[in-house]
């Protein structure tokens, strides 16, 4: 009779290790608290490879220096950038105001933005052809692995960077 339970427990446990297993993955420990949960998500697959000094160090960085380009502008940033994660690994961008970024599409024109910010960095500028890269392959270039846009009170947009 023992044997039998045996049996029976430990599929049971394996089966439950997989369902936590797979909700801790699912889990967004941000969402809730910078923005809410993502209405839509996307993978963006970039053909470059990781920059050779990246780190947790570069990312912190590469936000800081954002910010300031922000804070030069004369007038209140419409969205405020930041680095999270255990390795600075997850990038979040959230408006700083009502109607602003409410939709999907506004959401993008965001990102596009961004791209035109970020051509100026030393960073972009290192690659080849810098006017054929967008904001998601300088994410990927400096080592995020998300990107979350969101307007900060219903509307959040996830992207997977791979």
């Amino acid at each position: 009779m023992k044997m039998k339970r045996v049996q029976t427990v430990v599929p049971a446990m394996a089966l439950w290790l997989v369902v936590t297993t797979l909700a801790a993955a699912a889990f967004d420990a941000h969402a809730g608290y910078y923005y809410p949960e993502a209405q839509t998500q996307e993978v963006y697959i970039s053909d470059l490879a990781l920059a050779e000094d990246t780190g947790k160090r570069s990312r912190a960085a590469f936000v800081s220096g954002l910010a300031s380009q922000n804070s030069k502008l004369g007038y209140p940033p419409g969205y405020h950038l930041f680095a999270k994660g255990t390795e600075l690994e997850k990038l979040i961008v959230v408006a700083t105001g009502d109607g602003r970024y409410d939709t999907l599409f506004r959401l993008r024109a965001l990102l596009a933005s961004l791209t035109s910010m970020a051509r100026t960095t030393d960073l972009f500028a290192q690659s080849n052809q810098p006017q054929d890269l967008n904001f998601l392959d300088l994410c990927k270039l400096i080592g995020f692995t998300q990107v979350t846009v969101s307007n900060g009170k219903d509307v959040t947009h996830q992207i997977k960077v791979r």
